[in-house]
């Protein structure tokens, strides 16, 4: 029997082990802590990692998931920004202030 594409759009997501280092990756619910991952493989994760939730995801859900995002650095603010095609300003962390400031601007 061969899979169609609806069964290999929910095939369990293969991410890199390192990207979630406190967290125990197996406990996951992949809809549930569907931000959290997003935003994890995004600032940490390879780009195996970003196709990896693209083909799980979806792009459009991926879009509604990192304009709620409460902080990203401004590399990948910037990234997800050309990638959507969306002014930064329509992003949830563009517009929060952090409450403790970056030590090091790099």
């Amino acid at each position: 029997m061969t899979k169609t594409s609806v069964d290999l759009e929910k095939e369990p997501l293969e991410l890199s082990q390192t990207i979630f280092w406190d967290t125990d990756i197996d406990k996951l619910d992949y809809e549930k802590h569907a931000r959290h991952i997003i935003e994890r493989v995004l600032t940490h994760g390879m780009l195996k990692d970003w196709f990896e939730i693209k083909r799980y995801y979806g792009l459009e859900r991926i879009k509604i998931e990192v304009l709620k995002i409460r902080y990203l650095d401004k590399v990948t603010l910037n990234f997800c920004s050309k990638y959507f095609k969306l002014p930064k300003k329509q992003f949830k962390c563009y517009n929060t202030e952090q409450s403790i400031r970056q030590l090091w601007n790099y």
